[in-house]
C-alpha cells in the first residue's frame, strides 16, 4: 500500500486582473510537499502575480488555493506564519550590515539578543558571506545580496518558500550558488515553489514544472516529461573521418530525418530520432562502414518544450503585452 505524498499547495481556477488585463486566468496547481516545483514562463506570464496570492499578499478575483492545509482568504494569518517569499528585488536594508539586517529580523521575529546574534552568524556562516558580515550591504556584489536575501527568508526556517525569479542578473558562479541553497533547503524538508524564467534553471532544480503563458497553465509535469512531450529528439554524431560527411548525411536523412551539418567538420545531427531510429541510423552507418569517434541521442530541451506547446520561444513571449512585474507591483500598491 503507497501513501500519497500530501500537497503543499492546492489552487483551484485562481484568477486575478488589473483593471482590464487579466494577469492570471484561471490558474490550477498541485505541489507536493518537500519538493521544488517550478512555475516557468516569460515576464508577464502570471508567476508573479500567482506568488504574491498564494502568499496573501494579494487576493484572488476568482477560484480558491490552500497552502499547508489553509486557506489563502480566510486564513491568511496563519499561512503568513508558515511560509516565506524572496521576491525578485533584495528585500534587506542596504544602510545595514549583513550581520545588523539578520540579527533585526531575528528580533523581529521573537528571538532574545543573544539568540538573534547565534542564528545571524549561523546563516552567515551557511551562506558563505561571514568575511562580509560587518560590510554595509549597498556595498555587497549580486550575488552576495542574493544570498543574504535568502537568508533573510529563513532565519525562522518556513515550512514553504516562494521564490521568485532568484537568480536574475547574477553571473553562472552565483547562479549555482544560489542552487545548491535551495537544493539544501528541501533537502531539510522545506517545499520550494519556484518562478522563474530560465528553462535552465527549472531544468536544473524542480521536480515538478507548471509552464505558464499569459496567465494560465498551458502545460505540467516532469522535466523529463515535458521533453518527451515535444517528441522526438536528434542525433548527434562526430566521425573519424570528416570527408565522409556527406555519405554520412545522405544515410541519415534516409533513416531519421532531417540532417544538420553542424560547424565542426566531422559532426552533424540528424533532428527527429527516437531511440529505435537512432539506433537503426547508427547501424546503417557501420554497415557502410562510415567510422564515427562517438554519438548519442539528445533530448529536446525546455526551449524546444516551451516553442512547441506557446508557438512562440520564452524570449518573444517577454515582449507580449502581458503586464510586467513592475506593473503589477504599481497596481498591487
Amino acid at each position: 500500500m503507497t501513501t500519497q505524498t500530501p500537497l503543499a499547495i492546492e489552487a483551484s481556477g485562481l484568477g486575478k486582473s488589473f483593471g482590464t488585463t487579466r494577469a492570471v486566468d484561471g490558474v490550477d496547481l498541485a505541489v507536493p510537499a518537500g519538493t521544488i516545483y517550478g512555475v516557468l514562463g516569460p515576464n508577464g506570464a502570471g508567476k508573479t502575480t500567482t506568488i504574491r496570492m498564494l502568499a496573501t499578499l494579494i487576493a484572488p478575483d476568482a477560484g480558491s488555493a490552500r497552502v499547508l492545509g489553509h486557506d489563502i482568504v480566510t486564513e491568511a494569518d496563519t499561512v503568513r506564519e508558515l511560509v516565506s517569499l524572496t521576491g525578485q528585488l533584495a528585500s534587506v536594508d542596504e544602510e545595514l550590515t549583513g550581520r545588523e539586517n539578520l540579527v533585526l529580523l531575528g528580533r523581529l521575529l521573537g528571538y532574545s539578543r543573544a539568540a538573534a546574534r547565534d542564528r545571524a552568524d549561523e546563516l552567515l556562516d551557511a551562506f558563505d558571506i561571514a568575511e562580509a558580515a560587518g560590510r554595509l550591504v549597498k556595498h555587497y556584489s549580486g550575488g552576495m545580496r542574493r544570498r543574504l536575501d535568502i537568508a533573510a527568508s529563513i532565519v525562522v526556517t518556513p515550512r514553504l518558500m516562494f521564490l521568485d525569479e532568484p537568480t536574475t542578473g547574477l553571473d553562472p558562479r552565483s547562479r549555482n550558488q544560489v542552487w545548491e541553497i535551495v537544493r539544501a533547503l528541501v533537502a531539510e524538508g522545506t517545499t520550494i515553489l519556484l518562478c522563474t524564467q530560465y528553462l535552465e534553471e527549472a531544468d536544473q532544480l524542480a521536480d515538478g514544472l507548471a509552464v505558464i503563458d499569459r496567465g494560465r497553465v498551458i502545460a505540467e509535469g516532469t522535466p523529463g516529461n515535458l521533453k518527451a512531450s515535444v517528441g522526438t529528439g536528434s542525433l548527434q554524431v562526430r566521425l573519424l573521418d570528416p570527408g565522409r560527411r556527406a555519405e554520412a548525411a545522405e544515410l541519415l536523412e534516409r533513416s531519421v530525418g532531417p540532417v544538420v551539418l553542424e560547424a565542426d567538420p566531422a559532426a552533424l545531427s540528424a533532428v527527429g530520432a527516437d531511440a529505435e531510429r537512432a539506433a537503426i541510423a547508427v547501424a546503417g552507418l557501420a554497415h557502410a562502414g562510415v567510422p564515427l569517434a562517438h554519438f548519442w541521442l539528445q533530448q529536446p530541451s525546455l526551449d524546444e518544450v516551451f516553442l512547441a506547446l506557446t508557438g512562440h520561444a520564452a524570449d518573444e513571449a517577454a515582449d507580449e503585452t502581458s503586464p510586467t512585474s513592475d506593473t503589477l507591483r504599481e497596481h498591487a500598491s
